[in-house]
């Protein structure tokens, strides 16, 4: 269900179709400018780490500063042309697009933009990282899933108490899968799946060949033995398995959520794991981070990991990969990836 559209730039700035909130008279104008007399200015590029921008270096037409996402500046953020982020967001390094009235571009390291569009000023494009946690935050709900059904933490906590408890657990083997938000991610978590002998229903909210749509949930969670949510975050998803939802799933069922902390309603959780009657796994909550002494640490039957599923070296690779070859892109005037042009 992540929503991201190629939009051809044919210079810097300058796109085939609409950005995400419409372009402005001046921004239209400016767009002119650049198509008709071209590029005769190096771009101001700045990237979060030394890292990225060693990758970018040979890259011809851009100057490269380093910002971190706190509050020294390399620079002056005016003539900042184009801006990568730190891959963990700041409130700086938000907040800082508001000083960058020369910006044309801002290239996500992530596939979420729920806390950056409040603050993409009208004309500049943003682009997420679609496609770039794929592998590694599919890599984390397969094992999530394998680790509460054949019960790990439970024997590591065994382990730690020096006690051998021999029990038979459940498996992830002819169980059904009802993966909530199918998209790019939804793919790859299937086709990681598959092997273990599944059965994986889809869900997204538009229909389409072998996908159901949000509607259908009332009658398919019932029949899933672990419901995935891998959401976008926005106000149409926000609580969206709230009571009612949770009520729905069967007994003894599991809520996995990689998607966004709330898109589950913490309450009405905590409710069902309280009464023992759910398990879940999740590596984002609300609130997040999560604070010491919350009732989700000690809550029954519940797996917490601190929003890693997509923190892996695969998927720091890839997201240097992309943000150099979408730099190339826009000096050079090519197409554009992963363009937003809605909410996600």
């Amino acid at each position: 269900m992540v929503k991201s559209d190629i939009v051809p730039v044919t210079e810097r700035g300058g796109t085939g179709a609409v950005p995400r909130t419409g372009v402005t008279d001046l921004a239209r104008r400016s767009y002119d400018f650049h198509r008709h007399v071209g590029r005769f200015s190096t771009v101001k590029v700045w990237v979060p780490d030394e890292e990225i921008a060693d990758a970018v270096a040979d890259v011809a037409g851009v100057s490269t500063q380093i910002y971190d996402g706190g509050n020294d500046l390399p620079g002056d953020p005016g003539t900042v042309g184009f801006y990568v982020p730190p891959f963990v967001p700041t409130r700086q390094s938000r907040e800082i697009l508001a000083r960058m009235p020369n910006l044309e571009v801002v290239q996500l390291q992530v596939a979420g933009v729920d806390t950056f569009l409040p603050h993409v000023p009208d004309g500049v494009v943003l682009c997420n990282a679609r496609g770039v946690h794929d592998a590694s935050t599919a890599e984390w709900v397969v094992g999530a899933i394998i680790a509460a059904q054949r019960e790990f933490p439970g024997f590591a906590q065994a382990q730690r108490e020096g006690r051998w408890d021999w029990h038979m657990t459940d498996a992830l083997t002819d169980r059904t899968v009802l993966i909530v938000g199918y998209g790019s991610v939804g793919a790859a978590i299937e086709r990681r799946l598959v092997p273990f002998e599944t059965e994986i229903v889809r869900v997204a909210r538009t229909a389409r060949d072998g996908v159901r749509p949000v509607s259908a949930l009332p009658e398919l969670l019932p029949r899933a033995d672990a419901v995935v949510l891998i959401v976008p975050s926005t106000a149409e998803t926000t609580g969206m398995a709230d009571a009612a939802f949770l009520s729905r799933m069967k007994d003894g069922a599991l809520l996995v959520n990689a998607a966004r902390g709330p898109v589950v309603d913490t309450k009405a959780l905590l409710a069902e794991l309280t009464r023992r009657r759910l398990r879940a796994v999740l590596d984002v909550t609300d609130p997040e981070p999560l604070p010491a002494g919350h009732p989700l640490w000690s809550a029954p039957g519940l797996f917490i990991t601190p929003h890693v599923g997509g923190s892996t070296p695969a998927s720091r690779r890839r997201a240097i990969a992309l943000v150099r070859d979408q730099l190339a892109r826009h000096v050079s005037g090519e197409t554009l990836l992963n363009v937003i042009t809605g909410d996600y």
